[in-house]
């Protein structure tokens, strides 16, 4: 009987975890593989003698774009969180309209632009990316990090208050756990817009797989941005799905 229930159980936890096991199994696949569908893409460009991206490994690429969007997400949810927390605290609450207005104008800028503005002061490579994607993703994890906080029942402060915790264990024992459903949404959003948005990189010497996209629009080969834009698709839906399972989990 205990075999049956452990069985179901394994069963039902591969089935929770099915979609971001699929879309990632997808992306490594095409990502070790793409060599092997040259007659595909050759459908889309029958005139060019090469239809298959081979400046630069995929993997290699993919590897890539994974770490500049992770060093950015994890430095916008540091940089945001403690924005938000510190703003919604007696001492920081006069900042609230500014610190909002800051994360707004970071997505009111082209990523374009931002880049076109780094590069003079950091040089050409992965910073200025990394800058971009940094003032593109607070947006989301602000706002929903004050949202989180705000949506907490003052009768909870108080009763946690009343059992001797101090701000500081209010913080990370009440208030934090109630609003981590709405932190991950927001380190949601903003991580799978930076995704799409690392390609851009590539206009300033930042390779990832925004690689074959730019490749592709600067020699006219269509083959080569469908590659770059499939691979970043399944690497977005394989992140949303992830977070998404995350917060069902939660």
């Amino acid at each position: 009987m205990s075999s049956a229930a452990s069985s179901t159980t394994h069963g039902s936890a591969v089935q929770r975890w099915l979609a971001p096991i699929v879309w990632l199994s997808l992306l490594l696949l095409l990502t070790l593989g793409m060599g092997h569908l040259e007659w595909l893409f050759r459908l889309l460009e029958p005139d060019l003698r090469q239809v298959i991206y081979r400046r630069a490994d995929f993997l290699t690429l993919l590897g890539q774009h994974v770490l500049v969007v992770g060093i950015a997400s994890l430095l916008a949810v540091a940089l945001g969180v403690s924005a938000a927390v510190a703003v919604t605290r007696k001492f920081g609450r006069d900042f609230l309209p500014l610190v909002s207005q800051l994360a707004s104008i970071g997505q009111t800028f082209p990523p374009v632009a931002v880049l076109a503005l780094a590069v003079p002061a950091l040089g050409f490579g992965t910073l200025p990316i990394i800058v971009a994607l940094l003032l593109y993703g607070l947006l989301p994890i602000v706002r929903n990090t004050l949202a989180g906080i705000d949506s907490i029942d003052p009768q909870v402060h108080e009763a946690a208050r009343a059992m001797g915790m101090t701000p500081w264990q209010v913080l990370r024992q009440v208030e934090l756990p109630l609003a981590a459903p709405f932190i991950l949404a927001g380190i949601r959003t903003s991580v799978t817009i930076n995704i799409a948005t690392a390609a851009l990189g590539t206009t300033v010497g930042a390779s990832n797989l925004g690689d074959p996209i730019i490749s592709g629009i600067v020699n006219g080969n269509t083959a080569y941005i469908v590659q770059g834009a499939v691979l970043i698709g399944l690497l977005a839906l394989a992140v949303d799905s992830l977070f998404e399972r995350l917060q069902r989990r939660g």
